[in-house]
Order: structure tokens, then C-alpha cells, then sequence
């Protein structure tokens, strides 16, 4: 059975963005069979990111959350590259980096701006293995950058 991605993210308020440029060597996204992996994608919007630093210090945890689930949009954008999102049946795997400030320690709850998203998308296919990850820095001075892996039909 098919999701129409673009009706459940309206039921949010939410679009689908165009998919954003690498900002080096590499692609958005890669197909192998009916696997798509995404590099990892920043919140960009508009080819900035709205907000930077370090979570835990100028970025607020809610405002990370909310910027993952801009990654997460930006993640289906990318995968919109390589096989239409409406194809996606499985959220397989979820690598969520956060840029925290020393002792900052509550990246699972950043990372469910991505997971709940999914999760409003797909339903239990939209629960997955998942990564919550603390990093020094992140480029551009990001503070939350994901990675996707979905399934397709």
C-alpha cells in the first residue's frame, strides 16, 4: 500500500522542500535495489540554516528537535532524487548528530523531530532503528544533521 507523503505532511503544515545541494563531494542520495541511503542532510531551508550553535548553549533542545524535523523533510527531499518518497514502505534506519555543548546529554529527544515525523508518515513502518549521537561540530555550524535509510517498493 502506498503513502501519499505529501497529504500526511500538509496534515502537519508541512512541504516537501526541494532537495539541497552538496555542500562537497558527494550525492543526496543513493539507490542500491529497493534500498535508498541520504548523506546526511542540515535543516536548511532556503539554503540556510535558520539557526546555529551549539544545543544546550544558544540552541534550546525543542529547537533542535524542530530543526531535526526539518532534516528529516530534508532527508525525503534527497530521496525524492533517486525513487519517489510515495514509494518509501519502510524507514529502516535513522542516524540523528547533534552538536551539544559540553555535558549535553538529551539527544534522543532532538532526534524525535525526525522519528515522530516518521512515525506520523508511516505508522509503525515509520518506527526504526535509530542513532542519537553527540558530535563536536557539525558543518556550517549546524546544530542537528541526519541521515536516512528507507526501504521502496
Amino acid at each position: 500500500m502506498s503513502i501519499d507523503v505529501r497529504a500526511k505532511l500538509a496534515e502537519k503544515g508541512l512541504t516537501l522542500p526541494v532537495a539541497a545541494k552538496p555542500v562537497a563531494a558527494y550525492v543526496p542520495a543513493t539507490r542500491t535495489g529497493n534500498i535508498v541511503f541520504t548523506a546526511g542532510q542540515l535543516p536548511l531551508v532556503n539554503g540556510a540554516i535558520p539557526d546555529t550553535g551549539k544545543v544546550g548553549a544558544e540552541i534550546t533542545q525543542e529547537r533542535a528537535k524542530e530543526l531535526a524535523q526539518i532534516c528529516a523533510l530534508n532527508c525525503l527531499a534527497a530521496v525524492e532524487l533517486v525513487a519517489p518518497v510515495d514509494s518509501i514502505v519502510k524507514v529502516v534506519r535513522v542516524v540523528c548528530y547533534v552538536n551539544g555543548a559540553p555535558g549535553f546529554i538529551s539527544q534522543p529527544f532532538v532526534a524525535n523531530g525526525a522519528s515522530e515525523l516518521f512515525m506520523h508518515i508511516w505508522g509503525d513502518s515509520g518506527i526504526a532503528a535509530r542513532s542519537a549521537i553527540g558530535v563536536a561540530e557539525l558543518p556550517l555550524n549546524s546544530p542537528v544533521e541526519l541521515e536516512l535509510t528507507v526501504e521502496i517498493s
